[in-house]
């Protein structure tokens, strides 16, 4: 997805389609091309948006969710966005509840898959043995159902990313903050539609993270997807979008 990269001072990001705003928040170790399935669903019906969160390029006393959440609302604000719809993964989902909080004014939904910000198993909180390939591996693989979905490519980044002392030192205050910041205390104040798709087999975020998010926000949906962990848009992504596409049709029919 490197070639439709738009460049505009400090943000890139892909942009695809017409329609809503569909704004896609990455995770920690997410690449843009996590989302290609939902891209390609979606861009006939929305603008499809996918910003690159600065996660190494913050100061490391600014390595935080809510730096990451300002950058966002910096962002709505350059592009002149209304009434987006935020589709969050991970720390990206977490991103996505804080912006909630601060600028509800401007999102009509919320879709979290696989969201910190209750709690997590962190997959950046440590890595003692970073210079063994095997070892992240491992820690790659144990993101997802299946181990096939974790490619030499995934592994490679990841392991190019830990080995990086800068990017490391990042990744560790990001895993940091999400634990630190916990949403649980400001759910109930997010009165707006909320999609919640989880993976049945999330060792991350597991299910009882799902089914206290959905206890806690006014107004959120919960769907499983079977065999699938941490990332469903990437590991299921048919069973993702086919979840995600008549929710999306409903809302929007319902606000007409």
């Amino acid at each position: 997805m490197q070639e439709e990269l738009i460049k505009e001072g400090e943000f890139n990001y892909i942009e695809q389609g017409n329609g809503p705003v569909l704004l896609i928040l990455h995770g920690l170790f997410g690449a843009l091309s996590n989302f290609r399935d939902v891209l390609d669903r979606f861009k006939d019906d929305f603008t499809v948006v996918i910003p690159m969160m600065p996660i190494y390029g913050l100061p490391v006393q600014e390595t935080h969710v809510r730096s990451l959440s300002a950058f966002i609302h910096r962002f709505v604000e350059f592009k002149g966005y209304k009434e987006i719809n935020l589709l969050g993964n991970s720390l990206g989902g977490h991103v996505a509840l804080v912006y909630v909080l601060t600028h509800p004014e401007n999102v009509h939904s919320m879709i979290l898959t696989g969201s910190s910000g209750l709690y997590e198993n962190a997959m950046g909180g440590s890595f003692p043995r970073r210079e063994d390939y095997e070892f992240i591996r491992k820690k790659v693989e144990f993101t997802f159902y299946d181990p096939q979905t974790a490619t030499k490519d995934l592994v490679d980044e990841v392991f190019e990313i830990v080995n990086n002392k800068e990017k490391l030192i990042r990744i560790l205050a990001l895993a940091k903050s999400a634990i630190r910041h916990n949403m649980g205390d400001d759910l109930h104040t997010m009165n707006l539609p909320v999609c919640l798709i989880w993976g049945k087999n999330d060792q991350i975020t597991p299910p009882e993270v799902a089914d206290e998010f959905h206890r806690l926000l006014p107004q959120s949906d919960l769907f499983w997807i079977d065999e699938c962990g941490h990332a469903p848009m990437m590991e299921r992504p048919t069973e993702f979008n086919n979840i995600l596409e008549p929710w999306l049709q409903r809302l929007f029919a319902s606000s007409k």
